[in-house]
Parts: structure tokens; sequence; C-alpha cells
């Protein structure tokens, strides 16, 4: 008899959830970082959605937010025309970055030294997180406005979104765009792989995995409906996605066959990622609320107990 999925629900945020990230594996466990229309990113475990604290500063809905892989950091995109520059345990402000217009997408590179960011002006710029008052570097133009962006392999690469139905690639040692990947459609979700190995991009009802040395498409799966997210396992075993039809889909990434479906939500899901371990993945939605689900259905983890020992294990996050 197979396991029933129950999805933790985390409260807290009162506006849809738009955006959430992990951190890497630290002493201290993952860390999950979410940002909501209700202006107040929240930082909580990775493994068991408990909120740990709330990033206060923004003025307006915040758009994006990310960790470092060591979650020393956190950034946050915003409404109010600025991205922040955090430290993640204490919830200190670190720095504010003004920008031209509401910032929709914030990514850290690799080596956490600079901040990438994508612009409802069509633009992206390279925000430095050791010189915070330095000019922000200005990145070549997409034709609207960026949804997007994420850094790497190594510490030069960027890559970028807009609803002009491609993929920037950008060499931050020249400030130029080396490379644009067309997809069919306007690409609403960017994923590195925490090996810097695959690109993960997903495009309507088409979610395709590149090469990220190569920039060759090397996976193209078929989504029943309008995708707006969509997430690699670490170990490239199945792609998580959710979209407008509020329900979470699991595919086998090697066959392309869906191996399961979810509704949990009560609003179209805007985002889904993988915790680095593979263990969870998390999803954000319309409807205000996170959640984290097992990727193991049944699997004694984090607050999940095996349901031969306790088959009433609470479903709810404190």
């Amino acid at each position: 008899m197979s396991s029933r999925q129950v999805p933790l629900t985390c409260p807290g945020h009162t506006r849809p959830v738009v955006d959430v990230a992990f951190s890497g594996i630290t002493q201290y466990g993952s860390f999950l970082i979410s940002a909501s229309k209700d202006g107040q990113p929240m930082l909580r475990a990775g493994d068991t959605g408990d909120w740990l604290g709330t990033f206060e500063g923004h003025k307006g809905a915040v758009w994006s937010a990310t960790l470092t892989e060591d979650g020393e950091r956190a950034a946050t995109g915003a409404a109010d025309f600025t991205a922040k520059l955090w430290e993640a345990s204490t919830g200190v402000h670190l720095a504010t970055f003004a920008h031209p217009h509401i910032v929709k997408a914030v990514a850290f590179t690799n080596d956490k030294t600079r901040l990438v960011t994508g612009c409802q002006n069509k633009q992206v710029y390279i925000c430095s997180c050791e010189r915070p008052d330095a000019e922000k570097q200005l990145l070549k133009k997409h034709n609207s406005m960026v949804k997007r962006v994420c850094c790497g392999p190594g510490d030069n690469l960027v890559f970028s979104s807009s609803e002009d139905s491609c993929i920037g690639v950008w060499d931050l040692r020249s400030n130029q765009e080396v490379q644009s990947l067309p997809t069919t459609n306007a690409v609403t979700s960017l994923e590195l792989s925490r090996d810097g190995n695959h690109l993960t991009a997903c495009h309507d009802r088409i979610v395709t995995v590149y090469n990220a040395a190569t920039l060759e498409p090397i996976k193209e799966l078929q989504m029943p409906s309008k995708m707006y997210s969509a997430t690699l396992h670490p170990a490239n075993e199945s792609v998580v996605t959710g979209g407008e039809d509020l329900q979470i889909y699991k595919f086998d990434y090697a066959t392309g066959e869906q191996l399961e479906a979810y509704k949990g939500h009560f609003g179209p899901i805007h985002a889904v990622r993988y915790s680095p371990d593979g263990e969870v993945y998390s999803s954000g939605s319309e409807d205000g609320t996170l959640r984290l689900w097992q990727n193991t259905v049944g699997k004694t983890y984090g607050l999940w107990v095996a349901e031969a020992l306790a088959p009433e294990a609470a479903n709810t996050a404190s």
C-alpha cells in the first residue's frame, strides 16, 4: 500500500509567495528563504519549515529571495526599487542597492562577492557586496522585464530570462552577452544545479535542461499544463514542477514519465525548489502559503515519521 503525501504547511505570509530558495547544507542543516508580496521575506529551517526570522525593511512586495550556499547571507529584491543584502542568521541589514525600477530577481555569484539583479526596466545589474556604495555594473538590456537570474558555473557566467523567449548568457569579465538560448515561450524559472552541471528552465508547458558548460539542451520534458517553476533533484533523479493548475508534479528525469501529482495549494504555484539533500522540495503559491513535500513519501525525515511508527504525524510546521 503506497503512502499518502502529507505536506508541511508553513504559515506566516499574508499574501502570495512568489519565490523560494535553499542554502546548501551547513553545520546547522539547510535553510529556506521565501519571498512574498506581503513585503516580509522569511527564513526557515530547511528540513522542518520552522520559522527562524523575518527580514524587515522593504516597503513593497518582495519578488525574489536567495541565500548563499553557506547560509551566511541573504538577498532580496522588491517593488520598492531596491535589492537588499542581509546577514541571514541575525536578520541584520547590511546594504541596500537602489534601482531605477522594481527588482524582480536576485542571485549571488558563487564567490559571494557580487549580487546579480534583474529589473523590470529590462536590465540586469551587478552589485558589489564588498563595496555596496560602488556604482552598479550594467549588462545589455533584454526586450522585456527580467524575471529570473542565476549564476555559474564558476564565478563569471550569469544567466537571465525575461518575457522575450530567450535565456541570456553573460560573461562578467567583459560584461557582454556571449550567447542567447531561444525558447518556445517566456522563461519563468531558471535554476542552476548545485554541482554546476545543469541549467533547468521552465517555459510554459516545457521544461528544458541544458548542459551548463556547453549550453546544449540535453533533456526536454512536456508538461500537462502551463508551469511557472521547475526544479531538478540534486542527483538528477526527478524534476518537480508547479504552475497554474494548482498541482505539484513529479517526473522521472530519465524517462519523462509522470510519477506523482499532488493538489495541496489553493492558488497557482509560483515557485518550487529541491532541498540540497534532495529529501524535500518546497512550493510557494498565490494562496499565501509555503509548503514542504517529501521526495520519498513515508520516510522518516524532519517532522515526518514513517507511517508504520506514527500514522498521525503532524502536518503543520510551527
